[in-house]
């Protein structure tokens, strides 16, 4: 069924239930008082257009990939499963599959500037022939990766069984003295703690190359460097398989995948005085389905939404997304907390997802008079933005993730916590989770005013209140802000979210 059915199928029953989530699985969790390494602290998370595999980065610039492996045991046997009435639920599992090393520390000679190795994002590639390609990426160099299984070749059935020489050492030796060599007749040496059969060999052979085992390698195919001044803070593929666009705070650089020496500036908001600077991009993504459409957020808190086929260079936008203050509640921190610090097409590329300091808002791409939904996150803290301006804490930038039916969306908070809001007709779920193996050990969830449904929002705004009363949370407990959940995606087909907690990775699934 297409979203846009589901989602008429939903309106016709009311909205769905809140989901009950489970833990799953967790890789890396701490012991109680183990210090964490600044280098082991995930830094993105993605999964693959499939859900089977997930890779996270770190900034240590590890990318670390797992695949996942409750589906195999169902290989073969989907014709019988679709003739069952009833749904299978099974427990999403992923194991540990490999690692590399992605980056490595720099230094910019001409700017005097450390270029660290931490993983800003990674984006998977379309797979081909058994291998997997990613794209990963720290601030200023990105790389193409392919991942896949080479057989490991082994030279055996050699003449000489060298297991049988003195601490297994090598047939050849230099290192000894010419008084225990015997010399033979091509001019090489031999050791002479070898044995030989008694009358030499009958015959020789030549030594054979078998494939003894795979091993997954991961090689890097290209690199695209020096193509930003700035730091890059988002890379995203096109619906092509060709391309992919890598966003900085001023410039949006267009690449071909095969060609990592050349790209095209399609954005640049660099103004000719840079006294004039107003605005940078925080964020930018390609269209999920339009290989000519791509969004590009602001620190002003707005969303351009541009068509590469107005111009080459896309100066101007189709459509400008913001929602208009109150005058009379502006601030110092209004502008501030207003900053986009990541957008989220849904998967039928009609909605955009955009997280900003204090709220989750959903837009429609058809009505830019304002978003149609408007999540609330960090409502409660709004009392104490002069403290979190103090400890940096104000610019902590969130991600956000759409669910694959484009029923329900998520993003973080502090003290590694993470929230869901229901945003199908009449949807009063907000439910608070967090990142540990008890995950409902803090959940609140409070009801809101219904709502119209998405395909109904014709110029209303509707906001959800899930978490006003959070001041302290669900539980009276005060937000810890030196623990937060920066990092989260949302499995493309099911309800399952991974999760980053500092250096652990924790998994769930409803």
């Amino acid at each position: 069924m297409s979203n846009g059915g589901a989602k008429a199928a939903v309106a016709s029953v009311g909205a769905p239930q809140p989901l009950d989530w489970k833990f799953s699985q967790v890789f890396g969790e701490r012991t109680a008082g183990e210090e964490v390494q600044e280098v082991d602290i995930i830094s993105a998370i993605e999964f693959d257009g499939t859900g089977d595999h997930l890779a996270t980065g770190d900034r240590g610039g590890r990318v670390v990939l797992f695949e996942r492996t409750d589906t195999r045991d169902y290989a073969g046997h989907w014709r019988d499963l679709e003739k069952m009435d009833y749904p299978m639920n099974r427990h999403p599992e992923f194991r540990y599959k490999t690692e590399f090393q992605s980056h490595e520390p720099e230094f910019d000679y001409l700017k005097s500037l450390e270029i660290e190795e931490k993983i800003n994002k990674i984006r998977w590639c379309q797979s081909a022939n058994g291998a997997l390609f990613l794209l990963s990426t720290n601030d200023k160099t990105i790389k193409f990766w392919k991942v896949q299984e080479k057989k490991v070749k082994k030279v055996c059935d050699m003449n000489v069984d060298s297991s049988k020489a003195m601490g297994n050492g090598p047939i050849v030796d230099s290192s000894i003295s010419t008084s225990s060599k015997q010399f033979i007749e091509n001019g090489g040496c031999i050791r002479n703690d070898f044995s030989f059969p008694t009358g030499g060999f009958p015959s020789l052979h030549l030594p054979v190359v078998t494939s003894l085992e795979t091993n997954l390698m991961a090689r890097c195919r290209r690199i695209y460097a020096r193509a930003h001044d700035y730091h890059i803070n988002s890379i995203s593929n096109n619906s092509d398989g060709e391309t992919f666009i890598s966003a900085d705070d001023l410039r949006i650089n267009l690449w071909n995948l095969e060609i990592s020496n050349q790209s095209f500036n399609i954005v640049d908001v660099k103004p000719a005085n840079m006294e004039d600077l107003t605005e940078v991009i925080t964020s930018a993504e390609f269209h999920p389905k339009h290989c000519n459409m791509l969004a590009y957020s602001s620190s002003k808190g707005s969303i351009r939404l541009i068509d590469m086929r107005q111009s080459a260079l896309c100066d101007t936008h189709s459509k400008l997304f913001e929602e208009q203050d109150d005058p009379g509640t502006r601030s110092f921190f209004t502008e501030i907390i207003a900053s986009i610090s990541d957008i989220k097409f849904a998967k039928d590329g009609r909605h955009i997802l955009s997280r900003d300091y204090m709220t989750l808002k959903l837009w429609d791409i058809n009505m830019d008079s304002g978003p149609v939904a408007t999540f609330q996150v960090h409502e409660h803290l709004r009392p104490k933005l002069c403290d979190l301006y103090e400890n940096d804490s104000i610019f902590d930038k969130f991600e956000c993730c759409l669910s694959g039916d484009g029923l329900r969306v998520a993003t973080g908070s502090y003290s590694n916590l993470f929230r869901v809001f229901g945003c199908s007709e009449g949807s009063t779920e907000a439910t608070t989770l967090e990142a540990s193996k008890n995950p409902t050990r803090r959940q609140g969830q409070t009801s809101s005013r219904p709502c119209r449904s998405l395909g109904s929002l014709s110029g209303v705004v509707r906001r959800v209140k899930g978490a006003d009363n959070l001041g302290v949370d669900a539980n009276g407990n005060t937000s810890d802000f030196t623990t937060k959940l920066l990092h989260l995606a949302w499995h493309p087909t099911e309800n399952s979210i991974a999760c980053a907690a500092s250096n652990s990775l924790y998994m769930y699934y409803a």
